[in-house]
């Protein structure tokens, strides 16, 4: 039976922008399935503790700015650190990719693409239109996928994707479980390939 991973994220993270293409990378390397399972953020921080970027003190916000500007450089992924629309409501992203997964499609290029059009196109991701244009680039219909995603059962769905997140202990993005075992941040990927190599916890070998 092959490795699971369970990714909670939000479409309009630039951390999981940076870690999306990374862990399917990971994953296919180790024969791994993931389970892309789009949040938002407006729904974790405020019951774990969160809080949104205007709120944090300013030493946070100049630290996250100097990340922005070291990561995309670190790994070669190309990122506008101040992006025209940002921040912007995750949560029509969120319910188009999940209605989209509900429908039997893999949502992993669907969620890049609306990565890139917040963080390298300058295009918001909260507007209707641009959803449908980035969800027909995907070669997805686009009218009846919005139609969906914007009923009160795609709001359901959104509603029910955040529970089961806070359920496995989730308190940031993107967020990784891994046979059982959390990982948080982008930063942490090295520990899910090693855990999913099944190097990570175990014992050093001995050598004489």
């Amino acid at each position: 039976m092959s490795k699971r991973i369970t990714y909670y994220f939000s479409q309009v993270s630039p951390w999981a922008y940076l870690g999306h293409a990374r862990l399917g990378e990971i994953a296919a390397r180790h024969g791994a399935t993931i389970d892309y399972v789009p949040i938002t953020i407006s729904a974790i921080f405020p019951r774990t503790g969160g809080l949104p970027l205007p709120k944090r003190s300013p030493e946070r916000q100049a630290y996250r700015m100097a990340e922005l500007k070291r990561w995309p450089q670190q790994i070669g992924i190309p990122l506008n650190v101040e992006p025209k629309y940002f921040p912007t409501d995750d949560r029509p992203a969120a319910r188009l990719a999940l209605t989209a997964k509900a429908q039997g499609h893999d949502i992993a290029k669907l969620s890049l693409a609306i990565f890139r059009a917040c963080w390298t196109e300058d295009r918001d991701i909260a507007d209707l239109t641009t959803l449908g244009d980035i969800a027909d680039t995907c070669g997805l219909s686009s009218q009846a996928l919005l139609e969906a995603s914007e009923s009160e059962m795609g709001q359901r769905r959104l509603d029910d994707a955040c529970e089961q997140a806070i359920a496995a202990g989730c308190f940031g993005v993107p967020w990784y479980n891994v046979e059982g075992e959390p990982f948080w941040g982008q930063d942490r990927l090295e520990l899910v390939d090693k855990k999913l190599a099944g190097e990570l916890g175990a014992e050093p070998s001995c050598t004489h």
